[in-house]
């Protein structure tokens, strides 16, 4: 077969190849560590900060953006393996629990001061495990493996 490229279809699964392709990305024990600290507190940042964009009476109240981005990643999710899509709900629910106990505790100021130490930290911790690694973040080759971490680390609970 010299000379002739033969193309051979992957049978995995979309959620397969977008998980296999991050875990290529990560090998690493200390990366792998990092990720597992640090990208529950990127999701967990992310949806505090859009907890506090103000939403204006008439249409909701706080955490109205944080609901909806949360909606719009279960859909994705929900896209790529049921079992998957609902574990994240569970997270989903989860961290806006703990978001709205804040929101309540601390006001939207602390609330999102807090949110964004968290974020510059965790994302310092993911650019230093991936030096280490020596590989490039995924999600500087597509963006939607900032939706595949969080789901990344749920499928190896699994």
């Amino acid at each position: 077969m010299s000379g002739v490229a033969c193309n051979v279809a992957d049978a995995r699964r979309d959620i397969d190849r977008w998980l296999g392709n991050y875990s290529d990305d990560h090998r690493h024990p200390t990366n792998i560590l990092v990720h597992w600290i640090c990208v529950p507190m990127i999701l967990w940042a992310v949806i505090a900060l859009l907890w506090v964009v103000p939403v204006p009476a008439m249409i909701g109240r706080a955490g109205l953006w944080a609901a909806v981005a949360m909606v719009l990643a279960f859909a994705f999710y929900l896209r790529l393996s049921r079992p998957l899509a609902f574990a994240m709900l569970g997270v989903f629910v989860a961290f806006g629990l703990v978001t709205e106990g804040l929101y309540r505790s601390l006001g939207p100021s602390s609330l999102l001061w807090l949110a964004v130490a968290m974020f510059v930290i965790a994302w310092i911790g993911q650019f230093i495990g991936h030096k280490i690694e020596g590989r490039k973040p995924s999600f500087l080759t597509d963006l939607a493996y900032l939706l595949i971490g969080p789901a990344w680390l749920v499928a190896k609970i699994y």
